[in-house]
C-alpha cells in the first residue's frame, strides 16, 4: 500500500476492523519511512453499475466522482470526512440494491440532495444550486423556502 504523504510503499496495518455496515473492512495504515498513519477501505468488488448522463451517455459508477463532489458541496462546513464516507456508502449500497445496473445521473443527485439536506443545510444548497441549475436569485430563494419549509415539521 502506498503512503498518501510520502509515497513510500512499506506500510504495517497496525488495526483492522469491520466498518460499521459490514461492507468493508477498514485498516489504519502506518508508513515505515514517514510514520504518518492512514486509513484504508478493502471493499468486495461487485457487479459494475453504470450511470446514464443527462445526455444519454454511459459511464461507470465512480465512487471517488461521488465522494468528491459530497465534499466539495460540505467544504468549510462542520461535517466530518467520516460522515461523507458513510453517505457515501448508503448511497452505493442503495443504487445496488435496484434491480438495473443502469442508473440515470439524476436518480444519484437526487440521493445525495436526500442524504445532504439531513447532513449539513448549507452544503445541500450548495449542491442544489449546481445540480438543478439555479440561473438566479430567485431559484436560490425558492429553494430556500422550501428548505426552511421542510425543517419546520
Amino acid at each position: 500500500m502506498k503512503c498518501p504523504y510520502c509515497g513510500h510503499t512499506e506500510t504495517d496495518v497496525v488495526d483492522s476492523r469491520d466498518a460499521d455496515d459490514l461492507s468493508a473492512v477498514r485498516r489504519r495504515r502506518e508508513c515505515h519511512k514517514c510514520e504518518k498513519r492512514f486509513t484504508t477501505y478493502e471493499r468486495v468488488e461487485s457487479v459494475e453499475l453504470i450511470v446514464i448522463k443527462k445526455d444519454g451517455r454511459r459511464e461507470p459508477f465512480n465512487r471517488e466522482k461521488l465522494t468528491a463532489g459530497l465534499v466539495r458541496a460540505c467544504e468549510k462546513r462542520p461535517v466530518p470526512h467520516e460522515k461523507i464516507e458513510e453517505a457515501v456508502d448508503e448511497i452505493e449500497m442503495e443504487l445496488r440494491k435496484k434491480d438495473t445496473k443502469e442508473v440515470p445521473s439524476k436518480a444519484i443527485g437526487e440521493l445525495v440532495m436526500k442524504k445532504l439536506k439531513r447532513l449539513d443545510k448549507v452544503a445541500y444548497i450548495r449542491f442544489a444550486s449546481v445540480y438543478r441549475e439555479f440561473a438566479d436569485v430567485e431559484d436560490f430563494r425558492k429553494e430556500l423556502k422550501e428548505l426552511l419549509k421542510g425543517s419546520k415539521k
